[in-house]
């Protein structure tokens, strides 16, 4: 069905990016049908999934001239199933809410039809509680395919939050009946991002390397990368790290370089010493002879993945060569707060020789983002990289006005899945519990320990001030919610 839509939808693309000024009416494409109009809207976006950028201004184009044609159409047309079912896909493809209920308002439906249509409304309001009670008893599989790939995705949107395992399934749905589409770069960039929720490290590399091999120049690329990253970090000791290179190994050379730096910070500042260091050496060793060894950024986070293992010492002499004047603002902060770390860790006072010191454990503070505000030669990190919200927030479509006010969509509405939890800040230690002083000392407690009992050594104020230094800064670049 969607190969007849590039026949059926070829001479009107054409006729509109060769003809149609701005202030064009869809009334000025004669005889075309509802469903019709749909079909060139899904084939627009599916290039623009595929990567093909330019079609990003047809694509609004033809969201006004679809978005008229439903508010003129004779409601009688929609007694035609093929375009009450277009008016439906049109909604979930970045279609006018207003629309939508002016045009089922109008409508005679049967039960079945209006449960589907009251679904679909409540979606694009934001209303998740009413949209899995409308769709709870519609089965995507008995719907066409292109109906019913864009239900399942919708429905599985929705059951993100309290059943994270059906919803996996029906994104599934989704792309076993809509393969090649924006509805399975959709689907797919989800299901990465629901893999880590539910421990799936299998599933979360198989979808990756989709991803990666089909809609990695999509322009929500940028969103996969960030899933991406956090279910590396989140699911380390699940996955093989040779299996994440095969899936790395398919981006190009500086998409690949990003991600392994975004990888090694995440990891470093959680603690994970060993992933830390693979990432970060991945990163400098680069492809095809090309090694990133110079490159402030690896030098920056194989630095922290040192200091965070203990190994601060040995790791003094690499953070003080990196070259400053090529870190971000927020990469320079960072590095200014693990040299005093490490500084302190060092020089803090000494103990017995044969007690080993303890070194200063950053596992717990609250992970960043790579960077604020990424430069353009880092493709794959978005514009703002801060962690998504703590809970689930469907994502409420603010109506436009007028079609032609409304700001260009380019992919369904999203519904935000649950990050994979983090530890909390480390917090200063509870006060050990009041001890009971012999009979000869009524006043002494735990605070003024006896002789049986040594008094533990106070930690080093510079230690302290350094820890809340590096908490400050991670705030600063955008640490997780409390």
């Amino acid at each position: 069905m969607r190969l007849a839509a590039t026949f059926a939808g070829a001479g009107l693309i054409a006729l509109i990016a060769a003809t149609a000024p701005d202030h064009a009416r869809a009334s000025e494409a004669p005889g075309l049908e509802p469903y019709q109009m749909v079909r060139c809207l899904q084939l627009v976006q599916d290039r623009i999934a595929a990567g093909d950028q330019a079609s990003l201004p047809m694509q609004r184009r033809l969201l006004e001239m679809t978005d008229e044609r439903m508010r003129t159409a004779d409601p009688a047309s929609f007694k035609d199933p093929k375009n009450f079912r277009a008016l439906l896909i049109y909604a979930m493809s970045g279609g006018n809410p207003l629309t939508i209920e002016q045009v089922v308002s109008r409508l005679t439906l049967e039960d079945a039809d209006k449960q589907m249509a009251q679904g679909v409304i409540d979606y694009l309001r934001g209303k998740p509680k009413g949209t899995i009670d409308a769709l709870a008893s519609i089965n995507p599989l008995t719907e066409t395919s292109e109906l019913g790939a864009f239900l399942a995705l919708v429905k599985g949107s929705v059951s993100v939050a309290d059943q994270p395992e059906q919803a996996v399934k029906l994104f599934d749905q989704a792309r076993l009946m809509s393969p090649g589409t924006l509805v399975e770069e959709a689907a797919l960039r989800r299901s990465v991002a629901l893999a880590p929720r539910i421990g799936d490290g299998g599933r979360f590399l198989h979808n990756s390397l989709q991803y990666v091999r089909n809609y990695l120049r999509s322009p929500y690329a940028s969103q996969f990368a960030d899933a991406f990253v956090t279910g590396v970090v989140a699911l380390n000791g699940q996955i093989n790290l040779d299996a994440l290179a095969e899936v790395t190994a398919m981006m190009d050379a500086e998409q690949e370089k990003v991600v392994y730096l975004r990888i090694a910070r995440r990891a470093a500042i959680d603690g994970l010493a060993e992933l830390s260091t693979f990432a970060a050496r991945k990163a400098e060793q680069g492809r095809d002879g090309q090694r990133n060894d110079n490159d402030p950024r690896a030098q920056l986070y194989s630095g922290l993945s040192g200091v965070t293992s203990g190994t601060s010492g040995d790791m003094l002499d690499k953070l003080g060569s990196i070259d400053r004047s090529k870190l971000s603002k927020g990469d320079r902060a960072l590095l200014e707060a693990v040299e005093a770390i490490a500084s302190e860790v060092t020089s803090a006072v000494p103990t017995p020789v044969e007690q080993a010191q303890k070194p200063v454990d950053i596992a717990n503070l609250p992970p960043a983002p790579l960077d604020t505000q990424p430069g353009p030669s880092d493709p794959m990190i978005p514009d703002a990289a801060a962690p998504a919200p703590a809970t689930p927030a469907p994502a409420a479509s603010t109506p436009a006005q007028a079609p032609t006010a409304a700001p260009a969509r380019t992919t369904v509405r999203e519904v935000v899945p649950s990050p994979v939890p983090v530890p909390a800040p480390a917090t200063a230690a509870a006060p050990a519990p009041e001890q009971h002083a012999p009979s000869s000392s009524p006043q002494q407690t735990a605070s003024h320990p006896t002789p049986q009992q040594p008094a533990a050594e106070p930690e080093d104020p510079k230690i302290i001030e350094a820890r809340r230094t590096l908490e400050a800064i991670d705030e600063l670049l955008g640490a997780s919610p409390k």
